[in-house]
């Protein structure tokens, strides 16, 4: 156990910043997760929604969030918004209606 007020101070800080930013991770990967649900729902139905082009757009955020106040780092960040967008153009190409739409980060 730390003996001076400053180290305990820091174990008590490190703590509770370390269960936030296991929520915030938590939170982008269960968005991530409803998207890959969504995506595959589409695929199934053959056709594309303009819901996840704005889901893609709030999980972009969130990767961008996270990754600036390095809760994760940059090129997870990078690798995980570039997996998620594959599987939405693969989507696009898979679907009927063929509509041409771009991601912006």
């Amino acid at each position: 156990m730390a003996n001076h007020t400053s180290a305990i101070k820091s174990i008590r800080k490190n703590k509770s910043n370390q269960v936030r930013n296991r929520y915030k991770y938590k939170s982008a990967r269960t968005i991530a997760k409803k998207l890959r649900n969504a995506i595959t729902i589409a695929i199934q139905k053959g056709k594309f929604e303009e819901s996840l082009q704005t889901q893609y757009r709030v999980l972009i955020s969130k990767f961008d969030k996270l990754a600036k106040k390095k809760i994760i780092h940059k090129n997870k960040a990078s690798n995980l918004k570039s997996k998620m967008a594959q599987t939405i153009v693969s989507l696009l190409a898979h679907s009927s209606n063929g509509k041409d739409i771009r991601f912006s980060s």
